[in-house]
């Protein structure tokens, strides 16, 4: 009976168009989940990034560059707030010891790689909520997946970072965000990520975020 149970539960999806509010919800799922990966697309104006990325509770992460800079690793460890970056490979001459400032390892939009997993984001879009307001766009489909559409935006040119307006498709399993649009206060965008190949909880070996 028990296991009837779950099963059923694992069929409702996280959020609908009568969730009363989408981001508290999958804030609040987040916290129960603890590792995840994806590939993730970036594109901020000519430039465009991807990277096979890996998060693991605390804090851990690890980035394998596919564009630009094919080959080069990058982990970061929350317990000595370092990150180390291999730009030839994974354990590859040199291996650079790096803050997780250093303008050598953010992103094309300043983005720091302790700051970069979706829980960040989600609190983000949080405090620009609060300051401002959320609207349900509606249902979507992005490859095969149905999504939540949202926008939320500041009010009275509140900004969070740079950012005045976020769009959000929100899978709704997880509620991890397929596909997220970044506008600056002239409405302009700032940067547009997609999420590929998502798996919530993957195993990963015992080394893999090692330094």
């Amino acid at each position: 009976m028990a296991a009837l149970v779950l099963a059923a539960t694992l069929l409702v999806p996280l959020l609908s168009l009568n969730t009363a509010n989408p981001i508290q919800a999958v804030m609040d799922h987040y916290q129960g989940i603890a590792a995840y990966q994806v590939t993730l697309t970036s594109v901020s104006g000519d430039k465009t990034e991807i990277i096979r990325y890996f998060h693991k509770k605390p804090g851990h992460v690890r980035m394998e560059f596919v564009t630009p800079f094919r080959g080069a690793v990058l982990i970061y460890d929350p317990g000595t707030r370092r990150a180390k970056l291999w730009p030839f490979g994974y354990g590859r001459f040199p291996g650079l010891s790096l803050s997780p400032d250093n303008s050598l390892i953010q992103s094309a939009t300043g983005q720091r790689v302790d700051r970069s997993d979706v829980g960040a984001l989600y609190r983000n879009v949080k405090t620009l909520q609060d300051q401002g307001r959320l609207e349900v766009m509606g249902l979507e489909n992005i490859g095969g997946q149905e999504v939540l559409r949202l926008t939320v935006s500041g009010d009275n040119g509140v900004v969070v970072g740079n950012v005045a307006r976020y769009q959000l498709w929100l899978e709704r399993g997880h509620g991890f965000p397929l596909k997220v649009v970044s506008y600056d206060k002239n409405g302009r965008v700032i940067e547009t990520v997609e999420m590929n190949q998502l798996r919530v909880d993957p195993e990963f070996p015992d080394d893999f975020f090692s330094q």
